[in-house]
């Protein structure tokens, strides 16, 4: 064993770690002190029945093996042990945290781990017991009076009380850094093991990946539900706040209702606000609650609300929108409301001069949208935002295409967004 070796393993002594993993194996022997404790109390019983040597040694073997293997088998074991090992052994499962043994494969690996750290303990204390126990008389012999002393139950030396003796202390102290160093040892070999066998199996990783996966693409689409609503309705505050300090003084009817339409544009966006808020902090999947979503269907409520804005809107459709499937009716009418608030945002002018042109039509080609309003030169709605990386996200999902820039027959005067969406003519 070389210098660094020994530097090594003396400096393990003194890690965190080391009596941590003692403590653990400590928990261990506790236990199989207890089901001694048991089966000495049963084990009386049976003796006194008097039954053949044979049943006897079955009984026996039975009361050493069954208690240990049906504790192992209730659900909480396996979620308390997994606080234990991530606490004393410094393990970190995929699964946080550890949970109760729902399945039968894993019951079955959390008796396999249970007894083993009942194994393991039972040595770690079998030890422990011996080497504290002998250690504290090795420790004292130097101290003692000249004489003959048992020092180890059955073997007695003879004591003299001088420096002759002080090789008991070091081997004692040695015994005591051995302890230490086993016990390391070993909960370094459970903690290799813990994540194999009592963590989950390979089909139970992708199985919570999958979960993982859902759970990040549902908080990902509240997001986009949350800049869709949250920000048209602050755009149209914003368009509606301005046009009313215009004419404030001049018009004081035509500000009292863009005041009102801004307390109503308010109130719903800190609705939404709230519903997706609660959403995201609840402990079960988001998925986990019914999510009302906007479709089509709510068209004509988000013109009236645009329009409430001092904004003229022409809209222009055909096609029966109720055909559309549920999952287009909810995407196209984000993006219409996504296309509404960059029309709002980038075009630069007053709520009042603001035109909008609005086209949705439904044939058999599928589902086309479109949104033109005016632009100042300066202005790109390409950029500056999520509006349009989240439209891009919606219609990639549905396997449509978007097309948004200048008009080219206005000279770049408009900005049209245009959306085209294949859909099948069933209700879904």
């Amino acid at each position: 064993m070389t210098v660094k070796a020994v530097a090594h393993a003396i400096g393990s002594l003194w890690r965190t770690s080391t009596y941590l993993r003692w403590v653990y194996l400590l928990l261990g022997s506790a236990l199989v002190l207890a089901f001694i404790l048991v089966d000495s109390a049963l084990g009386a019983v049976v003796t006194d029945l008097g039954l053949p040597k044979v049943a006897t040694g079955i009984i026996w073997v039975l009361m050493g093996l069954v208690p240990p293997v049906v504790l192992g088998l209730l659900p909480a074991v396996r979620e308390v042990e997994g606080i234990a090992v991530e606490s004393l052994l410094a393990v970190r499962f995929d699964e946080r945290p550890l949970g109760p043994a729902r399945t039968w494969p894993q019951r079955r690996r959390t008796v396999a781990w249970f007894c083993l750290h009942l194994v393991a303990g039972g040595v770690i204390g079998i030890l422990s017991t011996i080497v504290f126990g002998v250690g504290a008389i090795w420790l004292a012999a130097p101290f003692r009076s000249a004489g003959s002393r048992d020092i180890v139950p059955g073997w007695s030396y003879d004591i003299r009380g001088n420096w002759t003796d002080l090789w008991m202390p070091a081997a004692a102290i040695g015994g005591l850094a051995g302890l230490f160093l086993l016990s390391a040892a070993v909960g370094a070999l459970l903690a290799y093991l813990a994540p194999r066998v009592l963590g989950p199996t390979a089909a139970e990783r992708i199985e919570l990946l999958e979960q993982q996966t859902a759970t990040l693409a549902e908080r990902n689409r509240l997001a986009r539900e949350l800049h869709d609503s949250v920000g048209h309705a602050l755009s149209l505050v914003t368009i509606q706040a301005a046009a009313a300090r215009r004419v404030l003084a001049s018009d004081p009817d035509f500000a009292e209702n863009a005041l009102a339409a801004m307390e109503t544009s308010a109130r719903a966006a800190l609705a939404d606000l709230d519903h997706v808020l609660g959403l995201l902090r609840d402990d079960r999947r988001p998925g986990s609650r019914t999510t009302p979503q906007a479709t089509l269907g709510g068209l004509d409520r988000l013109v009236e609300a645009t329009r409430a804005g001092g904004i003229t809107i022409e809209v222009d459709r055909s096609g029966d929108l109720d055909q559309l499937p549920a999952a287009v009716s909810r995407e196209a009418y984000r993006i219409v409301q996504e296309g509404l608030t960059n029309a709002i945002r980038h075009a630069g002018r007053p709520a009042g001069e603001l035109a909008v042109d609005l086209s949705i039509r439904l044939d058999t080609s599928g589902l086309r949208l479109a949104v033109t309003n005016p632009m100042n030169g300066k202005s790109d709605q390409s950029g500056g935002g999520r509006g349009l990386a989240g439209i891009r996200e919606r219609v990639a999902v549905l396997r449509g295409t978007v097309d948004a820039g200048p008009v080219p027959e206005t000279e770049g005067r408009s900005w049209r967004l245009a959306v085209r969406l294949p859909v099948s003519m069933t209700k879904g």
